[in-house]
């Protein structure tokens, strides 16, 4: 089945004049075409609610999204892999049926270092155990504990068999402390271990260390020595996407088309969604004000914007505990993005050749620890570090359609940088801050400089006005311990008639798709109305 979405590359436009669609009568208005927004909406309209979505932008899909930054080549800008999106929202919005294709990653995560030495962490556990002993044999042993208790705390918070608790209201303290039980090493993880604490307690060779430091900081402006950053490493381990707990893949067409789908999902179900229009203003229990001065009334308002847009469009309207409690959580970026088109794959030094099994994986140029150190202290001062942590993925390796025969694509994920220069800014160091990123990986590499065809930068400000996201946080706010279960936003506000669906609510950020369901879930559970 095609997408009539991705048909139109998410530009659905308006399918009426917007005069036309005020006269209407609507029972939900969602603010925000994100993934999340679309989700919600799907379900809604399959409850038999009259949905409208309004989406700013001309295309849907948020952060989550599919454009052509370069001719012929089909990248989303700002989000690369499928990992923690739910399978129940697979199954029940009957993606599959959309054309929804998964390729699982199941090669890992390589990692080369400067000493020209590397390591493959598979997700097979025996060819990881093998890698593994190659590199440090005696960490072999601290490498399976350290494995298990993330599986431990993946199957007490998230068991295989039901009662997952992303799909509840925010769990409280007392209620995880009672799934974790006497796992003193579980509850370290998941609420006090920095990520350098993590892996120096399994791990004793310095490089396999450094190879796991970056999955403790994704997206999240604290160096992995800040207590807490542990949680992030759980976080992006605690999916069950095909069956297959903690594995990561990749979308066919790209990670916007599982945003098309759900769009899909929507408007098969009667759901309206329109794009390229602004909402000015949200009056909860009355509906929202446009821009263009336009007002479309509707009993419920449920947004996917992030919660600084949303009090901006609250205005006085805004209950003021919950204003003070969403102006505490930290939300400027320190992400930097780059697509970029390739002539061939980088051919790194410790393991040659452009076709290898590390290319169908992700791959990590790591730092040391103290370049983690000065890199974080950098940024913080508004200034560039010597090297950027980067994340590599390969999009074009599983799937040739995205990019012309004969050429590949490469997403890059970096920190640390700044939201702000002390000196300059995003326009006037955009091309700095490029061959930083393409050079912190080049370094491990014996063609980058021949490799690159062409590259786009996203810093924070760029993903800020391109997604709409403030403070160009990826998951609209930080996702450390203090700020995650009962401390998270919840999909019910304290405004009659208005609740959140976006990463700002539990369980968290990335594309899950389960906020928006737990959004439409309480909407309808509100209204007495069977899901």
């Amino acid at each position: 089945m095609n997408s009539p979405t991705a048909e139109l590359l998410g530009e659905i436009g308006l399918p009426a004049p917007l005069r036309e669609l005020a006269r209407q009568a609507w029972d939900v208005i969602v603010v925000g075409a994100g993934h999340n927004g679309l989700a919600c909406a799907a379900y809604l309209a399959r409850a038999g609610q009259r949905v409208l979505v309004i989406e700013s932008r001309k295309r849907v899909g948020g952060a989550c999204t599919i454009e052509e930054p370069f001719p012929g080549v089909r990248m989303s800008p700002c989000a690369y892999l499928a990992g923690l999106l739910h399978p129940l929202v697979v199954e029940e919005l009957e993606l599959p049926r959309r054309g929804y294709q998964w390729t699982p990653a199941t090669n890992g995560l390589f990692v080369p270092f400067v000493d020209g030495s590397s390591v493959q962490l598979w997700d097979d556990d025996d060819r990881c155990a093998a890698d593994v002993k190659a590199l440090s044999p005696g960490d072999v042993e601290g490498w399976r504990a350290m494995s298990d208790v993330v599986r431990r705390l993946r199957d007490a918070l998230r068991p295989p068999d039901g009662d997952d608790l992303w799909l509840s209201d925010t769990p409280t303290r007392e209620e995880i402390e009672e799934r974790l039980g006497r796992d003193e090493e579980a509850r370290a993880l998941l609420f006090e271990w920095s990520m350098a604490e993590f892996v120096e307690k399994y791990l004793e060779d310095e490089r396999l260390q450094i190879a796991y430091l970056g999955q403790g900081v994704i997206g999240t402006n604290a160096s992995p020595f800040d207590k807490g950053t542990a949680s992030i490493r759980f976080h992006h381990s605690s999916g069950r996407l095909g069956g297959m707990p903690g594995m990561w893949g990749y979308v066919r067409g790209g990670m916007g088309m599982v945003s098309f789908y759900f769009c899909d999902a929507a408007r098969e179900a009667g759901a309206t969604v329109i794009s390229g229009v602004p909402v000015a203003e949200i009056v909860p229990g009355e509906g929202v004000r446009l821009e263009g001065g336009e007002r479309i009334a509707a009993r419920t308002v449920v947004s996917n914007a992030d919660p600084r847009r949303v009090l901006r469009m609250l205005g006085a309207a805004a209950d003021g505990a919950w204003r003070e409690r969403i102006e505490e959580v930290p939300i400027e970026g320190c992400t930097v993005k780059l697509n970029v088109h390739l002539h061939e794959l980088p051919n790194f030094k410790s393991r040659p050749g452009t076709d290898e099994p590390h290319h169908y994986g992700q791959i990590n140029a790591p730092l040391t620890k103290e370049e983690w150190k000065a890199g974080y202290a950098a940024a913080r001062r508004g200034e560039l570090g010597e090297h950027l942590w980067c994340e590599l993925y390969f999009q074009s390796v599983h799937d040739g359609s995205v990019a012309p025969a004969g050429t590949h694509t490469m997403s890059v994920f970096a920190q640390y940088v700044p939201y702000r220069f002390a000196q300059g800014n995003w326009d006037s160091r955009r091309e700095e801050v490029r061959r930083l990123a393409l050079n912190s990986v080049g370094r491990f590499c014996s063609n980058m400089d021949t490799a690159v065809i062409n590259a786009q930068v996203l810093g924070p400000p760029d993903i800020e006005e391109k997604v709409g996201l403030t403070g160009g946080h990826i998951f609209q706010g930080e996702c450390l311990p203090a700020y995650m279960w009962e401390r998270r936003l919840t999909a019910r506000t304290p405004m009659k008639g208005f609740y959140l669906c976006g990463a700002c609510t539990h369980p968290g950020g990335s594309v899950i798709g389960v906020n928006g369901r737990n959004a439409a879930m309480a909407v309808l559970r509100d209204l007495g109305v069977s899901a």
